[in-house]
């Protein structure tokens, strides 16, 4: 069995046609001869900062699989390069503004988790393609896409503004996951929803399974608890959760499921969150506006209390609540000829708080329920037959889900899945400078550069986040003292004087951090956070 995956896509000239036109970066030096020339496979964009246009190119790719017979590749490395010099005619607030521009532009250079294919779109699940019609699919590719599972859509705008075109028994099981651009941001500094309906974290995962000229796909989707919530990181270690009281909540929340059915049919919405704390204040109120929409069945299903932390097993639980509708809904199945034998006719959407270490669990247990009937459908297991009781073929598939939810966490947490949920709560130097949701807002398009308006910087207090290491030098250093006092007590009594006022000293510091956690830890600049 082949496998494969991949878990954000983007779309790109082809190869050879870019090739055509030049096929190295070459760097010259002051006498006006090539000092160093490096192969590109692909320009993803270009977007234009305060001193003009910067191109981003491939500069290393892996085949990792394919899809629908096409290699799809896995980006290992891009670089920004400017088009031109016009920095040196910048004021030097434009020079700051712009070296932190680029500093965004680096962050955006190591994004993981990026796929793409120069022969075929990655974006469009199997059963939309195959009823697109016929003229549809003979637009180019960058007219076929999905937009929402564009990554670097933004950045290729002006690209396609100047008509540049584009050039698409063993079982293949392949496992495609498709965020959704219009929420982007890393955990703690996009949750929820935005006024749109659009959530944080969605992502449409695709599982195809092609055997004998067979074609089956099935679809998840996972997404953020689409009401208005934040949970700002602070120095504490477990940031709390807080709903935003809005009037247009109900609305937000049925333009959500309004887009879920139009797109995919049927919902079932499963919580797999807490039901006491910060998680059961919110997974309440998600309860609570759930009830005012007929046409969406809810579903509550508190992981933790019922799995434990590795008691995957007990899943069978919310199978056995979902299983009828589940199992109604199907899957998309054609055959040799591409001929219609099923259809997937609704959607489950899965969320706990991140969407990540819960949610992979209960997909990929959702995942193989669907991958056993299919087998059985296609004549290859009989009515008896699982695939987990083939040990070789049952190691991969669950290998695949594993690796994919690690994709999905790095992108979205920085971290690789954990099967508790400890790394939810968890803070780091990575969310406190919070760069990469500033690098992901400026690279789809949500916040433009433009001279005209004013620094993003200056009116978001830049330099806030100096003040964390002050405070830390006072803490330690309040610490130190406090315990050298304590230590010369025991020879002179005057010590424990000096001592209560040092241990006062630090316990106020400490206080006062605390208190004003939020204040240490930067927040993302360039954009709001609904």
């Amino acid at each position: 069995m082949e496998v494969g995956s991949s878990s954000s896509n983007f779309k790109l000239y082809d190869q050879f046609e870019l090739l055509e036109y030049e096929d190295s970066i070459v760097d010259e030096s002051s006498s006006g001869k090539p000092s160093k020339t490096s192969t590109i496979y692909g320009v993803a964009g270009t977007i234009r900062l305060l001193a003009g246009t910067y191109v981003l190119v491939i500069t290393s790719r892996k085949e990792v699989g394919s899809f629908l017979g096409f290699p799809v590749y896995r980006v290992e490395s891009m670089k920004f390069l400017a088009c031109n010099e016009a920095l040196r005619f910048s004021n030097s607030q434009e020079q700051r503004d712009e070296a932190y521009f680029m500093s965004l532009l680096k962050t955006v250079e190591a994004t993981p988790g990026l796929y793409y294919s120069y022969e075929t779109d990655i974006t469009v699940n199997l059963q939309r393609r195959c009823k697109l019609m016929e003229a549809w699919t003979s637009k180019p590719l960058w007219k076929q896409a999905d937009p929402r599972f564009v990554w670097n859509k933004h950045l290729l705008e002006e690209l396609i503004e100047y008509k540049l075109k584009l050039k698409s028994s063993p079982a293949t099981f392949t496992l495609l996951s498709r965020r959704c651009t219009r929420r982007l941001g890393t955990r703690m500094w996009r949750r929820g929803a935005n006024l749109e309906g659009d959530t944080a974290n969605f992502i449409e995962t695709e599982q195809l399974l092609e055997l004998e000229g067979f074609r089956c796909s099935s679809l998840q989707i996972r997404g953020s608890i689409p009401l208005l919530w934040e949970q700002i990181v602070d120095l504490s270690y477990k940031p709390q959760l807080r709903i935003i009281q809005h009037e247009q909540t109900p609305q937000v929340v049925e333009r959500h499921f309004n887009d879920l059915y139009q797109r995919y049919g049927e919902t079932i919405a499963v919580d797999l969150t807490d039901k006491h704390g910060d998680e059961g204040q919110l997974s309440a109120a998600y309860a609570e506006e759930m009830q005012k929409l007929p046409n969406v069945r809810y579903v509550s299903f508190d992981f933790h209390h019922v799995c434990g932390s590795s008691n995957f097993a007990n899943l069978q639980v919310l199978y056995d609540k979902i299983s009828e509708v589940f199992e109604k809904q199907g899957y998309f199945l054609i055959d040799k000829d591409g001929k219609i034998l099923e259809e997937q006719k609704g959607i489950i959407r899965s969320n706990c708080i991140d969407c990540l270490d819960r949610t992979n669990v209960t997909q990929s247990y959702l995942a193989q329920k669907t991958l056993d009937i299919q087998l059985q459908r296609l004549g290859v297991f009989t009515s008896t037959e699982y695939i987990s009781m083939f040990p070789e073929d049952y190691m991969k598939f669950r290998t695949l889900w594993a690796e994919q939810g690690d994709e999905i966490s790095l992108e979205y947490a920085g971290t690789h899945a954990l099967k508790g949920d400890l790394v939810r709560y968890t803070w780091d130097l990575k969310s406190m400078v919070c760069k990469e949701s500033d690098a992901l807002d400026l690279v789809s398009g949500r916040y433009t550069v433009s001279k005209s308006n004013p620094s993003p910087f200056q009116l978001n207090s830049f330099e806030s986040f100096s003040y964390l290491p002050v405070a830390s030098a006072l803490l330690i250093g309040g610490l130190t003292l406090t315990t050298f006092s304590l230590q010369q007590a025991a020879r002179n009594a005057q010590h424990y004087v000096s001592s209560v006022v040092w241990a006062g000293v630090t316990a106020g510091a400490m206080a006062l951090v605390k208190a004003n956690g939020r204040q240490f830890c930067s927040r993302p600049r360039l954009c709001r956070l609904l």
